[in-house]
């Protein structure tokens, strides 16, 4: 039984650790950055690109030549200011798509917007 208690004894001579434990007190101020980050500037970035996207989206006019996030490349027929829902033509066919599925402009067809 006497050769049990020195094993769970402390050593005199250890540095007692701080509330974290010894050498952490670097890493929790890296841990409360990369918590502000997340925090504060991730969102920031988020609203920048939904202002873009919107941005775009009232942008686009009959001519415009439009990528879907679908992969649908087509060229706007009819949009119009405040509905939510915009034509295009792909080759030979018309859709009926909504507007927030737009996901980038790709330019804009001369020969459909001189037809208006």
């Amino acid at each position: 039984m006497t050769q049990l208690i020195p094993v769970f004894a402390e050593d005199p001579q250890q540095q007692p650790a701080g509330p974290l434990g010894g050498g952490s007190g670097m890493m929790f101020i890296m841990l409360l950055v990369v918590m502000f980050v997340m925090i504060v500037v991730m969102p920031a970035a988020g609203r920048r690109q939904k202002r873009e996207q919107e941005k775009m989206l009232a942008a686009i006019k009959r001519g415009t030549k439009v990528l879907t996030n679908g992969g649908i490349v087509g060229t706007i027929v009819s949009a119009k200011d405040g509905e939510d829902e915009v034509v295009i033509r792909s080759e030979d066919t018309r859709l009926r798509i909504k507007r927030n599925v737009i996901v980038q402009v790709l330019g804009s067809d001369e020969t459909e917007a001189a037809k208006s």
